[in-house]
């Protein structure tokens, strides 16, 4: 098979693949890898298999896909590197995904510098999210949506508005976790026309997570019915011909979100077989951060029953994928779940444990104001980003500068000198030049 009909058949699969006839698309591509001499169109080809693959949640076989070697091309090793990082963030490997995003910054005479510098950024702020380091996933998130804007390159613009979503649900700022999924919804609107239609599902998904943690249940279940609908079919297909034809990811995801919706409204019937649904789709494809949070939901059903041999038991499951994982945010929550369990029960000694671990985990996740010292992500609270990426509580303002201030330990000098700064007008970093950056501004308005 020569050159151009290589390209023909990369088409070809293209066209299948786009009008959701995803298996014959493979069956084109995986013909052009047998056949096929022009090692240039077999890289594409197997870029074709790797976003397929990821697509349908078959994150393994992503795995399986690396000759970049054979081409003895910078820029073709540092698009396998980054295929490598993609693959180990979606099956929860996070500490691989950021070895392989270093190693795809670290290649020389490549275009990580222009095209897909921000695609490596966005992946790496999405392990370090995963592993609840939240300064350094802010400042991953930061340098992609500056690549985006440099690059005027609205649809990695659109998936690090979902990450921002997502990391400010994580920190409990509810008003910038609907922000930036509905910023990446009108980006949709605007340049999505001929985007795949995931962009659109997965920023319905953001805001219906946001809608509900803000207590908006009717409307978050109308963006997870979208979200749910959007990317799959027609308007008026039912959620089982989504499954023939979607995004297995997104569809657990948005099963996850209903149950969550469902035990929000104390409708616990309907939500068990909802996280049932989400378990088994997760288990499917690997996702073991997400079987976590479909545990954590679990447990609460079972609290909400007061059924408390079970919610321990969903509890302990989830601890081990949690810690197995490494996000420590999870482990949080569940030693604080776990607490109270045991407080009631009146058992000291396995409550002082969970006592100790759930103060060991704050500590790590480092989910402190830099002024006054408070736990961030304990209550919806309004928050603000630093150039350098430290965190301090938005209500901390010049006036109440002038008031005493708690005196911290040295684990919170350098936030407060950074916040410090920031307040008083002389904030400079080599990110940038104003005082208190927002996020907010960084996306186009």
């Amino acid at each position: 098979m020569g050159q151009d009909q290589t390209k023909q058949q990369i088409e070809k699969g293209l066209q299948l693949y786009q009008s959701n006839q995803t298996e014959k698309a493979l069956q084109v591509w995986m013909k052009v890898l047998e056949k096929g001499s022009d090692l240039v169109g077999r890289f594409r080809v197997l870029g074709c298999l790797v976003t397929a693959h990821s697509e349908m949640g078959r994150y393994k076989e992503m795995l399986k896909i690396d000759t970049a070697r054979e081409l003895e091309d910078a820029d073709f090793l540092l698009e396998s590197y980054l295929n490598l990082a993609r693959s180990n963030e979606k099956l929860c490997e996070f500490h691989k995904t950021i070895s392989y995003c270093k190693t795809c910054l670290g290649l020389p005479g490549t275009r990580a510098g222009a095209q897909l510098g921000g695609q490596v950024s966005l992946s790496m702020g999405n392990a370090f999210l995963g592993l609840s380091l939240f300064q350094k996933a802010l400042e991953s998130f930061e340098k992609a949506l500056r690549y985006a804007h440099n690059n005027d390159d609205t649809m990695l613009e659109c998936r690090v508005c979902c990450s921002l979503g997502s990391f400010y649900a994580q920190v409990k700022d509810y008003e910038k976790a609907l922000f930036f999924p509905c910023k990446a919804a009108e980006l949709v609107n605007d340049y999505g026309k001929g985007w795949s239609l995931k962009y659109r599902a997965m920023s319905q998904y953001h805001m219906a997570v946001a809608y509900r943690l803000l207590g908006h249940l009717g409307s978050a279940m109308e963006c997870c019915e979208r979200a749910s609908v959007d990317h799959f079919e027609e308007k008026n297909e039912s959620m089982k011909i989504a499954l023939q034809h979607g995004d297995r990811p997104l569809q657990a995801l948005c099963l996850l979100c209903f149950a969550d919706i469902h035990r929000s409204r104390g409708d616990l019937e309907t939500a068990f077989p909802r996280y049932d649904s989400a378990m088994s789709i997760m288990t499917e494809i690997g996702n073991r951060l997400g079987q976590v949070h479909v545990l954590l939901g679990v447990a609460k059903c079972w609290m909400a029953r007061k059924v408390l041999d079970k919610a321990l038991d969903a509890i302990e499951k989830a601890q081990d994928l949690a810690e197995e994982v490494g996000n420590k945010l999870c482990q949080l929550k569940l030693h604080c779940l776990s607490e109270g369990i045991y407080r009631s029960k009146g058992l000291q000694r396995e409550l002082r444990t969970h006592v100790v671990r759930f103060h060991e985990c704050v500590e790590e996740t480092e989910l402190y104001c830099g002024l006054c010292g408070e736990s961030i992500g304990e209550k919806n609270s309004r928050l603000q980003a630093l150039p350098c990426s430290h965190i301090f509580h938005l209500r901390m303002s010049a006036k109440q500068w002038h008031q005493e201030l708690p005196q911290l330990p040295p684990l919170f000098h350098e936030a407060r000198l950074c916040v410090t700064r920031a307040i008083l007008g002389f904030h400079t970093t080599s990110t940038g030049s104003f005082s208190v950056i927002k996020l907010e501004a960084l996306v186009k308005s």
